[in-house]
């Protein structure tokens, strides 16, 4: 169910993204709901993808700057890059604090361990 909760505001916030690059939306704060959307979506993001993520993100901008110079649409293609970084940086953002809250519980267990790798209950019997 979470994984299609994050699927579909993945696909939310990228449609949004080109929606909102060719059209004024005035009524809604586009970069909030975008952000919010990606934090949805990053809920899923697996830590193998959270270096490409990160890497599009940084990319994002220099994309959008390029496609700058395109005549009669660059504006819009600036637009949508910068609003794809937004949705991407929202999801990698909920997906590196669950990847933070991971090793800092593993670093909680691990100080109550007697031994690394075995279990409160193996070390006390042993």
């Amino acid at each position: 169910m979470l994984n299609k909760l994050s699927l579909l505001a993945r696909t939310f916030y990228i449609l949004l993204a080109i929606v909102a690059g060719f059209f004024v939306l005035g009524m809604m704060d586009i970069a909030l709901i975008l952000v919010v959307l990606g934090l949805v979506a990053g809920l899923s993001l697996p830590r193998e993808r959270m270096v490409l993520a990160a890497v599009t993100i940084i990319a994002l901008p220099i994309i959008g700057s390029a496609l700058l110079h395109i005549p009669m649409i660059g504006g819009q293609l600036n637009a949508i890059t910068g609003n794809l970084q937004l949705g991407m940086a929202g999801s990698f953002a909920s997906a590196l604090a669950i990847a933070l809250f991971g090793l800092a519980m593993e670093g909680v267990t691990g100080m109550t361990d007697a031994e690394p790798g075995t279990s409160r209950k193996a070390a006390t019997a042993g």
